[in-house]
């Protein structure tokens, strides 16, 4: 996550990990999706998200089914659900992260 000052507006970027993890959230909490739910299910625009979605099926997280004819969607794999699994482990035995997130959002 990175912390941007623009014209007196505070903006918070996603790390990739962050962005990979939000992929594959939506992919388990509403898949499969087509190309474009995930890309506003995910706040993602296309270039991107098909960048971090090529990296995803590499990895094995996430697989392209084909439904119907010629219609293709995207949804996660048994490895990306224990990977995902171990995140919520990771953030639950890490409460400092969250804490310290909530803390740059605070208004001084």
């Amino acid at each position: 996550m990175r912390l941007l000052i623009g014209k007196g507006v505070l903006l918070i970027r996603r790390s990739k990990l962050e962005m990979y993890v939000d992929i594959l959230k939506v992919l388990s909490q509403r898949g499969p999706l087509k190309l474009t739910h995930v890309m506003y299910k995910a706040n993602f625009n296309c270039g991107t998200l098909k960048e971090y979605l090529d990296f995803l099926l590499k990895q094995g997280l996430v697989e392209e089914k084909i439904v119907g004819k010629r219609r293709v969607v995207y949804a996660i794999t048994l490895r990306g659900v224990t990977v995902m699994k171990y995140f919520r482990e990771l953030r639950q035995s890490l409460p400092i992260v969250e804490e310290a997130r909530n803390d740059m959002l605070a208004p001084y």
